[in-house]
């Protein structure tokens, strides 16, 4: 079992190797960091191919960019900014619509999917995380963002809003219509669930 300080004079070091040009400290990082990168960008975007692209793209600017990096907080926390960053780029580039504080009516262009099969209560936890991340899976950009980096990541309003780069009252208003619209999805899924038993 590793030695959790050994675990991180080791990171301390493969980032001064890095920082140094060093490919082999640079490796040594992304082993470390590659499983948690990738999980953010797939809870973000909620598409594996999608997710293995802004993966690669985020230690690529990594690679870019690690010798800015100052040490002022930790490397997972400033490793996992830029991997946001790297995400909201990417969905502003391709143009996909951003939901605005205002907005407060948006459609509802996807109707939930019927769960097949027959109830098996070992399978039941299962299923209702599955309904969670498809009901995470159709909160508009902004919202799934939010809660995403708030509700799962653990993220504060104030570095989310530093993330985001909108004010903090903002990321507030954000989670809170967020977490409105997966309780509508919610109760939504379960109704249609209850009329197909």
């Amino acid at each position: 079992m590793t030695d959790p300080k050994q675990a991180k004079a080791t990171e301390a070091e493969a980032i001064e190797r890095a920082k140094q040009g060093d490919e082999a400290a640079f490796e040594t990082l992304y082993h470390l960091h590659k499983r948690r990168v990738y999980s953010l960008c797939l809870r973000m975007v909620s598409n594996p191919a999608q997710a293995e692209d802004l993966a690669q793209e985020a230690f690529l600017q990594l690679f870019r960019k690690i010798g800015t990096f100052r040490g002022e907080s930790a490397f997972s926390t400033w490793l996992h900014r830029m991997t946001v960053n790297v995400v909201l780029m990417n969905l502003r580039k391709k143009g996909l619509p951003l939901v605005s504080l205002e907005e407060t009516l948006e459609t509802d262009e996807e109707s939930p999917r019927k769960e097949l099969g027959a109830p098996d209560v070992k399978l039941t936890g299962s299923i209702d995380r599955l309904q969670l991340q498809r009901a995470i899976d159709k909160l508009p950009p902004g919202y799934k963002t939010v809660f995403v980096l708030h509700d799962v990541e653990g993220f504060e309003h104030n570095e989310i809003a530093e993330m985001v780069g909108c004010s903090i009252g903002n990321s507030k208003s954000q989670l809170h219509k967020a977490r409105l619209k997966l309780r509508d999805y919610l109760k939504f899924m379960r109704a249609e669930k209850a009329e197909n038993t």
